[in-house]
């Protein structure tokens, strides 16, 4: 992923005080981080897709008993 494909909210940090933000702008950043759990969903699918491809192929991982 390049640099340029990361969007980020200038001032916004996941943890950070909510007092100051308006509704409007609570229901934005909420808006924002559903998509981003959305996103980070998304990919562990994938990757987990293709380690149970490749362990389909190739077998587990000798070291993989119950890791995960």
């Amino acid at each position: 992923m390049e640099e340029d494909d990361v969007r980020r909210s200038p001032g916004r940090v996941v943890g950070a005080s909510l007092e100051g933000l308006s509704v409007a702008e609570l229901e934005s950043y909420l808006a924002e981080l559903r998509a981003e759990i959305a996103r980070v969903e998304a990919e562990l699918a994938r990757r987990r897709a293709v380690r149970g491809a490749a362990e389909a192929l190739f077998g587990p991982p000798p070291d993989a008993a119950g890791t995960r």
